[in-house]
């Protein structure tokens, strides 16, 4: 019997050997907090992720195996809503609208907001006259003030202690 294999680390896109690589996960943005759960990469192989903490993975981030290699987090293709503002005032007001209903929220290039579909968003998005694009996308929304990956924190390493 093949023991399962172990994710033990999170590392950065970017901060770890693409060389390594022996998997891909492809998961919505909704599913890429997690701490410790049974997952199956894309192969459909299954793999216990095991963290000290629960992290909110991003794409190109890499899950470390003990014992070696590392599996790629891929963000999938999901239903977004893409946002596009005519004036700075249009995306502060729009910016509140989505912080007062508390959604995750992407920030794009040229005031464009991206958000996990919503037809309540979508209905006011609508009436308000906003220039607003249901599509499927790739969904990276801006990281919390605690996430390793956000800028109000300098976190420990990720690294799971023997």
């Amino acid at each position: 019997m093949v023991a399962m294999r172990h994710a033990i680390a999170l590392h950065e896109a970017g901060s770890w050997p693409r060389a390594a690589e022996r998997a891909t996960l492809t998961l919505a943005a909704a599913d890429r907090h997690r701490r410790r759960v049974v997952l199956a990469d894309d192969a459909d192989q299954p793999f216990l992720l095991d963290l000290p903490r629960a992290v909110q993975m991003r794409d190109g981030d890499g899950l470390e195996l003990e014992g070696g290699g590392f599996i790629r987090v891929v963000a999938a293709e999901e239903e977004v809503i893409d946002i596009r503002c005519r004036s700075d005032g249009e995306l502060a007001r729009l910016c509140w609208h989505i912080g007062n209903r508390h959604l995750p929220v992407q920030f794009l290039p040229e005031r464009t907001l991206r958000v996990a579909l919503d037809h309540v968003l979508m209905g006011r998005l609508e009436a308000q006259g906003a220039e607003a694009r249901r599509q499927r996308s790739a969904f990276q929304p801006e990281p919390g003030a605690y996430d390793p990956h956000g800028l109000m924190e300098t976190p420990a390493p990720l690294v799971r202690r023997a």
